[in-house]
């Protein structure tokens, strides 16, 4: 079942790139519309609640804005506190992030299993970039907020990671750019060599999915097709878009 939570304004929510901890809007509205996007997930049963601790991913967000060097960032204020509770609600033991960059997007997703907004017991928290000097930098900004190790930042090619995961894999975040003009193209790559390692439960999301939407045609179908997957949502908060889909 293919569906989307489309919020009002999403199309004049405007965050400055280079500004990432700037407040863009009230925090009630930003609360408001993670938990109707939640709410939407919850009826689509790809989540079990829409609970998460909102203290916690205040403690969260502070850490990041005060310890990681992020150069720029596509990650809005509202998509940052959705994969966050996301996360929270999921629990993923095991989660891979596939193009991370500075690691912004990555934590966006760990925080919820490592540093000051954890709230469950991770096991494995793994960030991949292909980029080495990017990994070297999102590996030295998740240290200063996870002295555990387990949300790490590894430079390597997503697709070959995936595949030789030895664990299953609870919830994959993919946001990466594959070379030779594959693009966003490279999401339905990655999704297929994890798929022998995802659950029923498994979380994937996929970030671009309104203003890549073209590149991301043929992973858009592939998840979108009736009976491949329970359940895949389009949720529009922002300009980007998150296609979240259910195992």
């Amino acid at each position: 079942m293919a569906s989307t939570y489309r919020s009002p304004d999403w199309d004049t929510y405007r965050m400055d790139y280079s500004h990432s901890h700037r407040e863009v809007e009230p925090p009630e509205k930003e609360i408001g519309v993670v938990g109707e996007a939640l709410e939407c997930l919850r009826e689509a049963d790809i989540l079990p609640h829409t609970e998460y601790n909102p203290d916690k991913f205040l403690a969260h967000r502070r850490a990041v804005a005060e310890l990681f060097e992020i150069p720029w960032t596509a990650i809005t204020p509202r998509v940052q506190r959705l994969l966050y509770a996301i996360n929270a609600i999921v629990q993923p033991r095991n989660m891979i992030a596939a193009g991370v960059f500075c690691g912004n997007t990555f934590i966006s997703n760990a925080g919820a299993g490592v540093g000051p907004g954890a709230c469950y017991a991770a096991r494995q928290l793994l960030g991949v970039e292909i980029v080495p000097e990017e990994a070297a930098r999102a590996e030295r900004n998740v240290r200063r907020i996870d002295p555990s190790g387990i949300a790490r930042v590894v430079a390597a090619d997503a697709v070959e990671v995936v595949a030789e995961f030895a664990e299953p894999i609870d919830l994959l975040y993919l946001d990466a750019d594959g070379a030779g003009g594959k693009g966003k193209g490279i999401y339905l790559e990655i999704l297929e060599a994890a798929e022998p390692r995802l659950h029923p439960g498994s979380v994937i999301l996929a970030h671009n999915s309104v203003n890549c939407a073209e590149r991301l045609e043929h992973y858009l179908a592939y998840v979108r097709e009736p009976g491949r997957f329970p359940a895949s949502v389009n949720v529009i908060v922002d300009g980007e878009g998150l296609e979240v889909t259910g195992r």
